[in-house]
């Protein structure tokens, strides 16, 4: 196989005929019928800043056309008129004596996410995955001539050859363990010289990885997930991109990247510097406008082109693959009025759509800071319906190895979940208890099993959209290092010739396999259970070594029970009477067993987590 550029931008742009290079025109092509009838081609060959654009089509009309400060791009920005529809266009490029070059550019039409997909809800359940390091469907990908760096998998920054037949082959897989959507840690091209493997390092915006895939097979996996009953989550970069990028040997304009022609400089990850009415602009400035590394140039928002850029790739993958959310990377990093646009175009052509951004940061004021309907004491809006929830995060792995005290363990998630009156929405806020960034859950509780599912158990049955890391349902660990490597390592059973298989059960010790049907029984329980979707949380402060917490509604009433004592114990049940009245038969939602006569308590034998439908 081999990456040809000019080969996809013929197949991706349509048909062209020219006597002067055209190399590329983005994006690839668009869609008739959106809210906003207007959309910018950014151009690019050598030499065609000074050439006059026309068009065929009287519904189409060039508002402007904009040269940019490097001689090899030109900037069109098209208006679509009333009664437009999905059509074949041609664009025209003359010099001052002639015809130079002509582009067919193609209009589809667009359509809603319904006609295609779904949005994402407190009903869902998301598989994370890094699909260098699930299943490797397709060895002929693994090699790609023309790319920086082949495959190498014993090492643990390397490409190992994942790609997206492997995920398409395991969504049996996913369906039949209860999960309703799927997130993919980013599949664009990282044409990069070393650990390109993760994907947040993008070097062609509207290009996947051909060592996933390509775009078709990217789309066909979306539509194959769709129609399993699962949504597809794609993950996004605004903040930066590879500096392989093919724009930075050549960028359009010298402030195209923040601090393009300065010393490099690290962003000082000081979120709180953009909220902070005392901050200095020196401070801040370093936050918006550093770099994470050497290798990811910042992208600056500022410039109107580059942010109408952003903005259009989006909605084009949104429009082309039909998606049902975007997980949006490193989300205060880029400037805040760049952000509210992003949201607020994408929210206006997809109303449905889910967008969760990533703000790393164990501040609930600041999470709430970024979401859609908080009144804000700056004023900043946002259109950005859902967040993910490190604080409570952060809270699962104190609450389950803290030993319990007035300030330490279940507590910890008691007072952050009474930190929710700072959000707009925590129903739509994504809940975790580990990702592809941090060590697995399974490390984080000390590899304690009961711990393991008792954490397990608040994920999937308190407020919010949970999100699991692929193999944390077979105890994946990565116990005396924190080396990302590792902790995003191979999937046993997605390789040929491994002695484990995660799939079939194959060499997996029977903790593993007993994780792995508890995590089914749940969330396949949690799939039909509307009460956890939607019904009211109430809980009671821990005391004694227990957490007890209730999802209720008009048709049933869930009673969670969190035991962190190692000997039998008794819960008095007098305290709870507010929400079991005087019901003394209860059901145990995991193993089928009723417990019956219990009149003033609950006795536990032993440690862990309980999940007890309260019956009249």
């Amino acid at each position: 196989m081999k990456y040809l550029i000019s080969f996809l931008t013929i197949i991706l742009c349509g048909t062209l005929s020219y006597t002067q290079q055209i190399d590329r025109i983005e994006p690839p092509h668009w869609y008739a019928g959106m809210v906003n009838p207007n959309v910018q081609l950014l151009i690019y060959g050598e030499d065609i800043k000074e050439l006059n654009v026309s068009c065929d089509h009287d519904l189409i009309t060039i508002k402007q056309v904009h040269q940019a400060e490097s001689d090899n791009y030109l900037f069109v920005d098209l208006e679509m008129q009333d009664g437009f529809s999905a059509s074949e266009v041609q664009f025209t490029f003359k010099d001052k004596r002639k015809t130079v070059a002509s582009i067919d550019y193609q209009f589809f039409q667009k359509e809603l996410i319904e006609s295609g997909s779904r949005t994402i809800e407190p009903s869902d359940v998301i598989y994370l995955i890094t699909p260098d390091r699930f299943v490797n469907g397709n060895v002929d990908n693994d090699e790609v001539e023309g790319l920086k760096e082949g495959l190498l998998r014993s090492a643990e920054y390397g490409r190992h050859g994942g790609d997206l037949e492997g995920i398409s082959q395991s969504l049996p897989y996913l369906k039949d363990l209860g999960f309703t959507a799927v997130w993919l840690n980013p599949v664009l091209i990282n044409d990069q010289p070393a650990w390109s493997y993760h994907g947040y390092a993008t070097t062609d915006y509207y290009l996947v990885d051909p060592r996933f895939g390509s775009n078709e097979s990217y789309v066909d996996l979306v539509e194959e997930a769709n129609a399993m009953g699962m949504g597809m989550i794609m993950d996004i970069i605004v903040n930066h991109c590879g500096d392989h990028h093919w724009w930075m040997e050549d960028p359009p304009f010298a402030d195209w990247i923040n601090r393009q022609d300065k010393p490099f400089i690290h962003t000082n990850h000081r979120k709180t510097t953009l909220l902070d009415p005392y901050v200095s602009e020196y401070d801040r400035e370093i936050m918006t406008e550093g770099w994470f590394v050497k290798e990811m140039p910042d992208l600056n928002q500022n410039n109107p082109f580059m942010a109408t850029y952003l903005i259009q790739n989006s909605i084009w993958w949104v429009a082309y693959a039909k998606l049902s959310g975007i997980r949006q990377d490193t989300y205060s990093y880029p400037f805040r009025s760049f952000m509210t646009d992003w949201t607020c175009a994408l929210q206006t052509e997809y109303p449905d759509l889910y967008i969760v951004g990533e703000e790393w940061i164990d501040e609930p004021a600041v999470i709430s800071y970024w979401q859609q309907g908080k009144v804000n004491t700056d004023g900043y809006t946002s259109c950005l319906p859902g967040l993910m929830d490190f604080p409570l995060c952060f809270a699962m792995h104190k609450a389950f190895t803290e030993e319990e005290g007035w300030g330490t363990g279940l507590i910890k998630l008691y007072e952050k979940l009474a930190m929710d009156f700072l959000y707009a929405d925590p129903k739509k806020l994504v809940i975790f208890p580990d990702n592809h960034d941090m060590s697995r859950i399974y490390t984080q509780v000390d590899e304690n099993y009961d711990h393991f599912k008792m954490a397990m158990t608040f994920l999937l049955t308190t407020r919010g959209i949970p999100q699991i890391y692929y193999g944390t349902e077979i105890l994946m660990a990565n116990p005396g290092t924190e080396s990302h490597g590792i902790i995003r390592s191979d999937f046993p059973g997605g390789w040929i010739g491994d002695e484990t298989n995660g799939f079939t059960g194959k060499g997996m010790d029977s903790l593993a396999l007993d994780a792995q049907d508890f995590t089914k029984r749940i969330l396949n329980w949690r799939k039909e259970n509307t009460t956890i979707h939607d019904g009211a949380l109430v809980h009671f402060e821990p005391q004694n070594g227990f957490y007890v917490y209730f999802r209720y509604d008009t048709e049933s009433t869930i009673m969670v029970v969190l035991n962190k004592n190692e000997k039998p114990s008794e819960l008095p049940l007098e305290r709870f009477r507010e929400r079991i009245g005087g019901s003394k038969t209860f059901k145990n939602v995991l193993t089928g067993d009723n417990i019956e006569n219990a009149n003033q308590t609950l006795t536990f034998n032993e440690m862990g987590a309980y999940i007890l439908e309260v019956l009249p």
